[in-house]
């Protein structure tokens, strides 16, 4: 495994992707949990098949292609059923996580993990960034990017784990308050670290 695996994570709209693409820059290897969702829900994989038993036949298209947008609007307002969906996927993610944290190159790996407190226990990982933003600008910066209403992106923001629930299992927290050259200045910092402790 990489000398030391970190964690980003943090609400919708914080500026995860942007942290994630910073680090890689600096050589990190990055190692997305959604990425690695869509491969296991992908034509003729296990995950699929179990979605397709617990939702029925009408969430993939005639290709056997998982119909996302059906399956998100399927869950959104029904807890148990999200809570099913997760039973499938989460161990799943996370075994892929730890396998490809384990050949990861370099002196860390990064692993993007939005839904960390949600997903389970993560007990491989070193250190947790949590990207941290206030509710106002998480509200806005999200209805911008989605094109949604006040109310559904207030939905989708309750619909993740608290702020403070995120900020109380950081070892380190990136505030994404301003701009974008702020942030990189905060993520290079935070880099630094990182690699001093790797390279100990």
């Amino acid at each position: 495994m990489a000398a030391t695996v970190v964690a980003v994570t943090g609400g919708v709209a914080s500026g995860k992707s942007a942290v994630c693409e910073r680090l890689a820059v600096h050589g990190a290897s990055v190692i997305d949990a959604d990425q690695v969702a869509r491969e296991l829900v992908a034509p003729g994989q296990p995950a699929l098949a179990e979605i397709v038993a617990r939702f029925g036949p009408d969430i993939v298209d005639a290709n056997a292609v998982l119909r996302r947008r059906a399956l998100r609007e399927r869950i959104f307002n029904d807890a148990p059923a999200r809570r099913d969906l997760e039973a499938i996927l989460h161990p799943r993610v996370r075994q892929v996580l730890r396998q490809r944290a384990a050949g990861a190159p370099g002196p860390y790996a990064v692993l993007a993990i939005p839904l960390l407190i949600e997903s389970g226990n993560y007990d491989f990982v070193d250190r947790i960034i949590v990207v941290d933003v206030d509710p106002q600008t998480q509200l806005r910066r999200l209805m911008t990017r989605d094109g949604v209403d006040a109310t559904l992106a207030n939905s989708m923001i309750a619909s993740q784990c608290s702020r403070a629930e995120r900020l109380a299992i950081a070892s380190d927290v990136l505030i994404n308050d301003t701009d974008l050259a702020t942030l990189f200045a905060r993520v290079d910092a935070l880099h630094r670290s990182i690699q001093a402790v790797s390279t100990t």
